[in-house]
């Protein structure tokens, strides 16, 4: 099957915004139900853009919150006092034996599951 993968929102943005240099992996990607959301929930967002975010969560897997995601939540929210969308987002890696893929390097401090942030293209 191969290492599963779960997208911090910050790098499905720097993929919808052609600033990676590094190409995502090409199979097994998750992103959190509260990446969807925030993705989707600017008020500024064009219909256009909305499109291109649409298809390109097409292609991965959504995961959904349930209760071992919630209660692993609730855990790391007390354990590190981590913002509820990044102890979403941290708890759906680990219930799902994913690596995280973030380029917030203050979280992947703060986790003790398999992470690593991914290259940026450099500024013009």
């Amino acid at each position: 099957m191969g290492l599963i993968s779960l997208l911090d929102t910050n790098i499905v943005l720097y993929e919808l915004e052609g600033r990676l240099e590094e190409a995502l992996p090409e199979s097994n990607l998750l992103v959190s139900v509260i990446t969807e959301i925030e993705l989707l929930s600017f008020s500024g967002l064009s219909a256009q853009d909305e499109t291109r975010i649409r298809r390109l969560l097409s292609k991965i897997e959504i995961v959904s919150l349930d209760e071992s995601i919630k209660e692993e939540t609730i855990r790391l929210r007390r354990q590190q006092r981590l913002r509820l969308p990044d102890a979403i987002i941290l708890a759906s890696a680990t219930v799902r034996g994913a690596e995280l893929l973030t380029n917030d390097v203050d979280l992947i401090k703060r986790t003790s599951i398999p992470s690593r942030s991914l290259k940026m293209k450099s500024a013009v």
